[in-house]
């Protein structure tokens, strides 16, 4: 009987897929009446319950201004962006997210309501530790070079600094007590020395420095459980997260040799096994992302709602100042500038802020379906709604459709982890709670016009 819900619950997924493929694509590839859904995934409800300050909300800044690239040689860099611009959108989107007038009081508001979901009362304290993971996955990705000469996509580095400075000067982090890492890659010597001088003289970073004194290394207290058996090396959280108090998601919004890579996939720099350079792939995970298929069991709602991981999230975020359609080819202004309006053939210069990291992905699915440019470049992107198969196990935790019995790691059987649902159409960019609705996502644009 199971299967055959199942079944039928395929068959009209399949029905559903054609349904928008096919007012997308009208006769003659017309454009569908203004006002009409046009994604490529199937409409629904909102699965699961906001969470955060302001539940479900995320926010969106862009400003134009802040990338001045021509589109050739190495997108990084730091010449190409206006780091007063993207201060401003660093602070603006941390205090709309809390509903609060200033980045001071936006970041306790964001800690205390994190606090309040682990039994906790208060903001951050003087003292706690922070831990930043940032994707790393361009730079130095084969080999140990730190001079960060690649072309391909990684962590914004001025991005990176205005995070910090906004940690160490209104949240009150003391700059030791702050480390940026990624498990299975290196960071240029230039962007430690960015982030790493003033007022942020002091930051940690932890990486691929296998027996240094940058090592990520492994905590043998703390193994990485799936909920479901994954053959593969045994893998482990390393110091820099098990020590943490809070965890900070600095994902990045691109196209990926799989669709995408957002808040979820970032954690597969956030484990260590016996390849460092190769984790996922020794832990055999890849297979567990997207199987073209939906209602399977995928490691990535393990990753989110993990003891070590998604429990200690403050704050996720999507590096979209340059956003690729691709992962592995360099960033050109070719692949790397959309066309959808706010942007209309501009770089997308954006962040993105939540709380809720099952919302915050729904966004950036959402973003990456509907550009023309990301479809024109990416393959596994193009019409293809089954990347989006690990948000609904993620909005569906407590009861997913693959089946699978989603834990913590550490006993705890997941209840909630945020919001899932998508936009009205790409060019209203209007979620639930935008509509009016009790339950679902806010997504608040703060733009500002080019000079």
């Amino acid at each position: 009987m199971k299967n055959g819900i199942r079944f039928v619950l395929r068959l009209a997924l399949i029905a559903a897929v054609a349904l928008s493929g096919a007012a997308r694509t009208q006769a003659a590839g017309a454009a569908p009446p203004k006002g009409t859904y046009d994604g490529i995934y199937p409409q629904h409800q909102p699965y699961g319950k906001g969470v955060g300050a302001m539940p479900g909300r995320v926010v969106w800044t862009h400003d134009p201004a802040s990338v001045k690239w021509d589109g050739k040689g190495y997108w990084w860099k730091l010449e190409h962006f206006n780091e007063k611009a993207i201060q401003k959108m660093t602070d603006d989107g941390i205090a709309a997210l809390a509903g609060a007038s200033d980045a001071k009081s936006g970041w306790q508001r964001l800690f205390s309501a994190h606090n309040k979901t682990r039994g906790k009362s208060g903001g951050y304290k003087a003292g706690q530790k922070i831990a930043v993971k940032a994707n790393i996955n361009g730079a130095g990705a084969y080999g140990d070079d730190q001079k960060g000469e690649t072309g391909e996509s990684y962590t914004n580095p001025v991005l990176l600094k205005t995070l910090l400075v906004s940690l160490v000067r209104d949240a009150g982090a003391a700059p030791a007590d702050i480390t940026v890492y990624d498990t299975g890659r290196i960071f240029p010597d230039y962007m430690r020395r960015l982030c790493g001088t003033g007022i942020l003289r002091g930051v940690k970073f932890s990486y691929r420095d296998v027996g240094g004194a940058n090592d990520a290394a492994a905590d043998r207290r703390a193994p990485v459980v799936w909920s479901q058996r994954v053959d593969g090396a045994r893998c482990f959280f390393p110091k820099c997260v098990t020590e943490a108090d809070y965890l900070i998601n600095l994902a990045n919004l691109k196209g990926h040799d799989y669709g995408i890579t957002l808040c979820a996939k970032n954690h597969f720099g956030s484990f260590v096994n016996t390849n460092r350079m190769r984790a996922p792939q020794e832990a055999g995970l890849h297979k567990y992302l997207t199987q073209n298929r939906m209602n399977a069991y995928t490691v990535l709602v393990d990753l989110m709602g993990s003891y070590q991981l998604g429990e200690k999230t403050v704050l996720c975020m999507l590096d979209a100042i340059i956003s690729p359609a691709q992962n592995t080819v360099p960033v050109t202004g070719e692949n790397s500038r959309w066309t959808m309006a706010p942007f209309n053939g501009d770089y997308t210069a954006s962040l993105f802020f939540s709380q809720d990291q099952v919302a915050i992905d729904s966004v950036g699915a959402d973003l990456l379906a509907s550009e023309p440019m990301v479809a024109r470049h990416n393959y596994a992107m193009r019409d293809n709604p089954y990347v989006e198969n690990y948000l609904h196990e993620a909005g569906l935790a407590a009861n997913a459709p693959s089946g699978a019995v989603y834990r913590n790691g550490n006993g705890k059987r997941i209840k909630n982890l945020g919001v899932h649902e998508h936009w009205n159409n790409a060019t209203d960019k209007k979620y639930g709670r935008n509509l009016g609705k009790s339950e679902g996502i806010e997504l608040i644009y703060l733009g500002a016009a080019k000079q």
